[in-house]
């Protein structure tokens, strides 16, 4: 292990920095701090996985064999899906929409057709599939294709009505070319339009059926080159489908009919449906329906054929949802989608087109879900999805990602989550279940938790690059729900989505959860297995709003004083502001609301069912009129039983165990007479607040002694709500008098102070708000001999502030005696707002916040194991077992534009570094990787770094994703073991790795899509077929469209365009060592297949010189004994 030099690092900062920069800490010397573990060749950055649902899907494919299904979207994507756990990512480099996708059956490869006219060849026999081939039309658009089983020519029609013909192995055009003027009647002067559709007969080759979009059918032979038959129908065509024996297809039409036609029978159709029209008595045509946008007509051996389409319903159903129609015999079913359908495939037993079909499931694509439909089962039942695409069921709004999580966690999730499933679905198997899972050796637990708009937080096993549902839960069931918009109630501050969560904050070990909504409130909830009623949701309001008056006499009410205290055995189910408070009622003299939270609490029991239960309901009310702010930082510590929240006017501290708010304080409060910043009143408009603003830091002019002594205030800003046998004057919150109001001081400190921890807008005025939180055990001054609880707050001014928490002894004291929290002041400034703050030992190892173990809270109260939670005790996680008293501790601390380290308690930095100038740091975790620690963070700009720990030295910088999307900043996040993730799309997320472990090791990791499959036998042509010529009949493709009998096509009417060629990883290598070994396996590679190719090549020469080796024996043998004038 390289040992870490804290000279040589010390002087090139001297050299390069300011002197707080480089500044050694007063009396630590070098072997005091630990050596660094991480260097630059531990990291490298690739993507791993993507889950959920294809954004924006535009076309579908099945492989009958392998049974693979691959879905393309508008923006290039390819997303290919087998049995559940195998799922691949592609992306054409184009970004062009996917119009169609032709899977060659159960050979590992897959035709896209892409919007900009290019068809590409997908090689799907390795993990990661790639480009063999592209050929891109310059003077045709592509509107559909068609490939025959087992055939290696691929049929492309274009808008302008001709077809031509690519050979899929070489990607080259066939000479062979169906021009739309041969085509059609050589009478007809008109343009029959783009083609629509292109298929062979099951039962001959060599007759292809032609679709044009003006209603034209055209049955072509290939042989001959001319049109057999013409079929003309008035209205637009939008599909076509064969009868499985040849005879007989279906058009679909634009006006909501289907058209049966017989080949030999060109005059008109042998029969004319309108599914959904309703029949005049009259005998004349139905009423035009919708369009019919896709038909497949599919025969079974035993029964009745189906008949299904999509479209055609009657225009006087308004309002009705979309949907499939399944035609069985006499039976119609008429199947409603949740969203507009995309595409839909039948999946039959046999690959052969000449076959009966056996159907026996139907895939259908919507616009925002998959859903596959169980043809064999009364009443079509949908089968379980089984892949993550429910991510999108409501918008997420913000995420958090833990990996190496308690073993426990998730089984005990997944066990209250089973309860939770949908009941009628189809008992078969997935029909979709081709592929093999990968064999990789990656065994920690992952999590991933998602909050969603409307109130929900789902939790998701992502162990092994899988991803997969096991609990959901409904923060909305807190709250009365207005049944329309007129029940509404005026206090709310969104329009749209009143519950969605903002933030998550969660204790993995304890399992205690604590999430933030938009309304400006806080639900608290504690995990059990058993089911419980809750008569009375319990409830806290806290006023946390604060004015820069100008300078007051305490008696005109600027003392900020706590409220007395509230018993927390109120009848009432609300802890409210009590009465005695001159403001408690909802509505002032003005009409101004006032004291009233923005969501009404349910009054009702609440039925709990297993898994996270309420444990307490935390509200900010409006003041004065003013809406409550929104919650900006957001955390819970288990040991301590605190939960801690700020927004742009100040912070609140609760204990959740007694169910009081222990501390309610401005951002200026906590400054106490140390205050950096200058600040004035917000003056004359004082009372006026912008819609949608964050509020001003209120500040009165209150000494510290006049703190004890006023019970009340006229202008109240805080309220404390304290169990009833503590005494008022018991309540000491030790907080600092604050200054008068003084000039605005303008500095910009060159650096933005306009965005908090959300990327949320913040005015430049005296506001600064509460952007990050920790807690743990520490020194909180510099002549601290031991450390104590406390919780250390960063603000989006770039200063940390430390709070101290004085616990009472474990056990029924903790819920008796109050904790006394007191602010200690300033400690450090950054620049920027602080992201992330973390603590580490003197050997380098990180401290994470105490915890406490889970335990059942609803356990038998005479039972033993209400004994043993009354004697659990908290958990210190603390690696050094004996850390002692004296031993330094490293504060780690991140902001948007820099990173420092601080020895404490001395508080000197000993490190710093900028991060960016130009840019700003939207997302920094500390992070433990590879039995080391670093900083990652990502940056508005797209880079990707990390600071080793704790010189701070840059370890890997990556220009990876440029911020195009404000849903990128809000769920972005690293974690532990270099994986991170964030939501790329609406309905999808990504998953990365910055770890080169896990990049190596990803191959292996990954599953395979492709399986050695026997292909089915053809079906048997039976005696007399075979003796008449009733059965399929072949044609030799390659006689007819290769060089020789079709020549070559036109150069400029293509251009081929060769693909990497399956090589993999070169992208994903990276400079270096790694870099280089992956450019010699690819060297390799292409040197063995060179080689390979030079061993065909010899081959084939050795089979010619055979060849001819044996014509000149037969030439000899025949010359022999012929006389000289015979020849």
């Amino acid at each position: 292990m390289k040992k870490f030099n804290i000279r040589k690092v010390l002087d090139g900062l001297t050299a390069a920095s300011s002197p707080s920069s480089s500044s050694q800490p007063g009396g630590a010397k070098e072997n005091e701090l630990f050596p660094e573990t991480l260097q630059s060749e531990h990291f490298q950055l690739c993507k791993t996985v993507r889950h959920g649902f294809p954004y924006q899907p535009s076309s579908m494919a099945f492989d009958p064999v392998q049974k693979i299904l691959a879905i393309g979207t508008q923006s290039g994507a390819l997303r290919l899906f087998g049995q559940p756990g195998v799922e691949c990512y592609c992306q054409h480099e184009s970004g062009a929409a996917v119009i169609q996708l032709q899977f060659l059956i159960n050979e590992g490869a897959l035709v896209s057709a892409l919007a900009d006219d290019s068809v590409h060849l997908w090689n799907l026999r390795q993990k990661r599939p790639a480009v063999l081939h592209s050929l891109k039309f310059n003077k045709e658009r592509i509107t559909f294709c068609h490939l025959p089983f087992q055939s290696k020519w691929l049929y492309i029609g274009s808008e302008r009505g001709n077809i031509h013909i690519v050979n899929v192995e070489s990607f080259t055009l066939s000479g062979y070319t169906i021009m739309w003027n041969k085509a059609i009647e050589l009478s007809s002067k008109a343009h029959p339009g783009p083609v629509v559709h292109i298929s062979d007969n099951p039962m001959d080759e060599g007759k292809l059926i032609i679709g044009f979009e003006s209603g034209i059918v055209v049955l072509w032979d290939l042989k001959s080159k001319r049109a057999d038959y013409r079929y003309t129908y008035d209205e637009a065509i939008h599909s076509v489908a064969w009868h499985h024996e040849g005879k007989q297809f279906i058009c679909s039409h634009s006006d909501g009919t289907l058209t049966v036609w017989n080949i030999k029978s060109p005059a008109k159709p042998a029969q004319t449906i309108t599914p959904h029209g309703k029949q005049p008595k009259d005998g004349k045509k139905p009423e035009p329906c919708k369009p019919i946008l896709k038909v497949e007509y599919k025969t079974t051996r035993t029964g009745d054929p189906f008949m299904i389409f999509s479209g055609g319903l009657s225009y006087d159903t308004v309002g009705r949802r979309p949907c499939l129609t399944v035609m069985h015999g006499k039976s119609t079913a008429v199947l409603e989608m949740d969203y507009p359908i995309v595409d839909f495939l039948t999946l039959c037993e046999t690959p052969y087109s000449n076959d009966f079909q056996e159907p026996y499931a139907v895939v259908v694509l919507l616009e925002k879900d998959l859903v596959v439909i169980d043809l064999a089962q009364n009443g079509y039942p949908i089968f379980e999805n089984p892949y993550p695409m429910t991510i999108h069921e409501s918008p997420v709004t913000c995420c958090e990602y833990l990996a190496d999580c308690p073993v426990d966690l998730i089984p005990a999730l997944y066990s209250v989550g089973s309860r939770q499933k949908r009941q009628g679905y189809s008992k078969k198997e997935w029909p979709i279940s081709g592929g093999n899972w990968g064999l990789g050796t990656q065994s920690y637990p992952e999590i991933i938790i998602t909050g969603h708009a409307d109130g929900s937080v789902k939790f998701w096993d992502a162990s092994a690059i899988m991803l997969q549902v096991l609990y959901k839960l409904k923060t909305a069931k807190v709250f009365e729900k207005a049944r329309c918009k007129e029940e509404k109630p005026s206090t709310e501050i969104v329009d749209e989505d009143p519950f969605a969560i903002q933030l998550m904050s969660w204790c993995p070990e304890s399992r205690m959860l604590c999430v933030a909504g938009v309304s400006a409130h806080i639900i608290i909830y504690r995990f059990s297995k058993q089911e419980i009623t809750t008569e009375v949701v319990q409830l806290l309001e806290v006023r946390l709003q604060y004015e820069l008056n100008e300078l007051e006499s305490p008696e005109g009410g600027g003392d900020p004083t706590t409220a007395p205290p509230t018993p927390i055995t109120s009848p009432s189910p609300q802890t409210t502001i009590p009465q005695t408070h001159p403001s408690t009622s909802s509505n002032s003299s003005d009409g101004m609301r006032d004291n009233v939270p923005c969501l009404k609490v349910r009054s009702s029991p609440l039925k709990q069912s297993p898994g996270y239960q309420v444990e307490l309901v935390v509200q900010l009310v409006w003041v004065s009129g003013e809406p409550p702010q929104q919650i900006s930082s957001l955390a819970i510590n288990s040991c301590y039983g605190l939960v801690v929240f700020g927004n742009s006017n100040g912070l609140a501290v609760v204990d959740y165990l007694q169910k009081t708010v222990l501390l309610n304080l401005g951002t200026v409060e906590l400054y106490g007479s140390n205050d950096p910043y200058q600040r004035q009143p917000r003056s004359p408009r004082k009372n006026r607040q912008p819609s949608g603003g964050l509020c001003d830091i209120n500040e009165g002019s209150a000494t510290s002694e006049d703190h004890c002594k006023s019970p009340t205030s006229a202008k109240m800003s805080r309220k404390l709500s304290l169990p009833t046998e503590l005494k008022p004057d018991l309540v000491l919150l030790s907080v600092c008098a604050p200054r008068a109001a003084g000039p605005l001081d303008n500095r910009d400190n060159s650096f933005s102070r306009s965005r908090s921890s959300s990327v949320a807008s913040i005015d430049k005025e005296s506001r600064e708000a509460i952007t990050s939180f920790y807690f743990c055990e520490t020194y909180t001054r510099k002549a601290d001999g031991g450390l104590t609880p406390c919780l250390w707050v960063g603000t989006s001014l770039g200063t940390v502030l430390a709070i101290s928490l004085n616990m009472p002894s474990a056990g029924e004291q903790r819920l008796l005696q109050p904790v006394i929290v007191s602010p200690c002041g300033t400690l450090i400034r950054l620049k920027g707002s602080i992201l992330r703050m973390a603590f580490l030992d003197s050997t380098g190892s990180l401290l994470p916040p105490a915890y406490e173990p889970w335990y059942e809270p609803n356990a038998p109260t005479n039972g033993e194991e209400r004994d043993k939670v009354r004697k659990r005790r908290p958990v210190s996680v603390s690696p050094s077992t004996s850390q002692e008293l004296n031993e330094n501790q490293y504060a780690v601390l991140c902001s948007e534009k820099q990173a420092k380290v601080i020895i404490l308690p001395s508080q000197t930095c000993v490190f710093k570094h900028n991060i960016t100038e130009a840019s700003f740091v939207l997302r920094a975790d500390v992070v433990q990787i590879n039995a080391g620690i670093c900083v990652a963070c990502f940056c508005a700009n797209g880079h990707i770094m990390t600071l080793s720990l704790p010189g701070l030295r840059p370890l890997l910088d990556v220009n990876y994703l440029p911020l195009t999307d404000m849903r990128i900043a809000r769920t972005f996040g690293f974690t532990n073991l270099g994986q991170a993730m964030y939501l790329t799309s609406p309905t999808e997320i990504q998953r990365i790795t910055y770890s080169q472990e896990v990049c190596e090791n990803l191959q292996e990791m990954l599953g395979e899509l492709f399986t050695p499959l026997e292909t089915p036998e053809a079906p048997n042509k039976g005696f007399f077929k075979g003796l008449f010529g009733g059965g399929a009949q072949s044609l030799d493709r390659e006689e007819l469209f290769g060089e020789t009998g079709a020549g070559k096509a036109p150069r400029s009417l293509a251009q081929h365009i060769p693909g990497p060629g399956g090589i993999e990883g070169m992208k994903g290598a990276a400079s270096g060592i790694v870099g280089d070994l992956a450019r010699a396996r690819i060297a390799l590679d292409e040197r063995g297949q060179k080689l390979s190719e030079v061993e065909e090549r010899t081959a084939a020469m050795l089979a010619s010189a055979d060849t001819f080796s044996k014509h000149a024996h037969e030439m000899m043998l025949k010359c022999k004994d012929k006389k000289w004038y015979q020849f």
